[in-house]
């Protein structure tokens, strides 16, 4: 069994090819999830997709087989050769994947370090595919460590204190070219978490919000949530609302644009967009006084938030690495315990058939049948104390596998039975279970 990740994000991708990759429509995710699970060589699989970032993670029986398919069937859907996206896709494998993971999670390799919403992203991209059946006991046991891990980073570090988001990173960017925004009206298309967070950062800058979604009553929720500068009105004021005020924020989910260039009209004022939505929100337009700003066009201001943070990144880091380290020794001791289990139940089962029979021909008598067993048991138990203690021993090093594999060859041990011992289960299981009792 091996870690697959396969990424595509702002540091490799540019917005165009990302939207193209993006699974933001839940049909699209199951329909190429189903095609990921009828492939032989993948076992169980994720994916990950958010304006900064799409990325299959997968536990395979083979590697190169399993990136050969990904990406041909990734070609196909989003209309981009496959020598393009091989050129460009970052691949982790195994411990690679495993470190990788670990630092999304962390947000270290976040557009902006230490932002908080990845880690909700990827929860949710791992329920998705639990709840629909793509994902079990070995990618499992991958997120529960890597949700441990972003807990730690969090709390050993300040990499996440003063939280910044893309969200906030626009709002910033409208500050820096307008100097104050105070007092001024955005239009917020959207009411999503993206749409909220841009909005409470507009609102705790002196901004007056009229809030813009598909469904009213969500636009509503949303205005009042932020408080008494917002308002909301319906999607069908939209074109009237971007002609009017000079600033507008959008990030919705949808598929398709939200703002084309027919609904744009010539102001004698300048306007600043800030579309925050992959796929985009707005559609480019060749007017003089409209400027629009994608995901990618927020550089300069992460690039002051890396700078500021990268002590803590450096400590963040340290941490990913030593919890990777940990997370493989944990899984070899997954196989480890089993096996000692199992050696134990098989000195049982031959003392306990011995003795019957000896008992059975008249070499023991039967009332003396229970204290011999017991004689018996103590014996293998203290025969097989120091084997067990170095095999806890070996389970921390690289050789462990290959012994393990000796152990259940020269035993004839059936390997369906020892991944059956194996009890683990993630938080997530154990909450699914308690919440089915209830």
């Amino acid at each position: 069994m091996h870690y697959l990740t396969i990424s595509f994000t702002h540091k490799n991708t540019d917005i165009k090819v990302r939207e193209r990759l993006s699974f933001a429509n839940e049909d699209k995710k199951v329909s190429f999830l189903d095609k990921l699970q009828s492939f032989e060589h993948i076992n169980e699989s994720i994916i990950l997709s958010t304006c900064n970032r799409v990325e299959l993670i997968a536990s395979v029986s083979s590697c190169d087989e399993s990136i050969k398919y990904i990406l041909s069937e990734l070609s196909a859907i989003s209309k981009i050769d496959k020598e393009e996206l091989e050129k460009r896709a970052d691949i982790y494998e195994d411990n690679g994947a495993i470190h990788h993971l670990f630092s999304v999670a962390s947000s270290l390799d976040s557009l902006v370090i230490g932002e908080t919403q990845i880690v909700g992203q990827l929860k949710d991209a791992f329920k998705f595919s639990t709840e629909k059946g793509y994902c079990s006991q070995k990618l499992s046991r991958a997120m529960h460590h890597t949700f441990r891990c972003a807990a730690d980073v969090r709390a050993s570090t300040d990499i996440s204190k003063n939280p910044i988001s893309v969200s906030s990173v626009a709002v910033s960017k409208a500050k820096d070219i307008l100097g104050s925004i105070e007092g001024s009206t955005a239009v917020l298309v959207g009411a999503g978490e993206m749409s909220a967070l841009a909005g409470k950062h507009l609102i705790s800058s002196g901004v007056n919000v009229i809030v813009v979604s598909m469904r009213l009553e969500k636009a509503q929720e949303l205005a009042e949530e932020l408080g008494e500068l917002a308002s909301a009105q319906p999607l069908s004021n939209l074109r009237e609302l971007l002609n009017t005020y000079n600033l507008l924020f959008s990030a919705t989910s949808a598929p398709h644009y939200v703002i084309t260039k027919s609904m744009v009209e010539s102001r004698d004022f300048n306007r600043y967009w800030f579309d925050i939505a992959v796929p985009r929100d707005i559609e480019e337009c060749d007017m003089d006084d409209v400027d629009i700003y994608a995901v990618d066009d927020l550089e300069e201001i992460v690039a002051k938030n890396l700078s500021l943070r990268e002590e803590q990144a450096k400590v963040a880091f340290s941490i990913v690495g030593r919890s990777t380290m940990e997370f493989f020794k944990w899984l070899q001791t997954l196989s480890i315990d089993p096996i000692i289990k199992e050696l134990r139940d098989k000195a049982k089962e031959c003392s306990v058939k011995e003795i019957k029979r000896s008992v059975k021909k008249g070499y023991i008598p039967e009332e003396y049948e229970e204290t011999v067993e017991k004689i018996l048991h103590c014996a293998f138990n203290s025969f097989l104390h120091t084997p067990t203690k170095k095999l806890k021993e070996l389970a921390e090093k690289p050789e462990a596998d290959t012994l393990v594999q000796s152990i259940q060859e020269i035993f004839e041990m059936d390997e369906d039975s020892i991944k059956k011992l194996n009890m683990y289960k993630c938080e997530y299981h154990i909450e699914i279970e308690k919440n089915g009792d209830n």
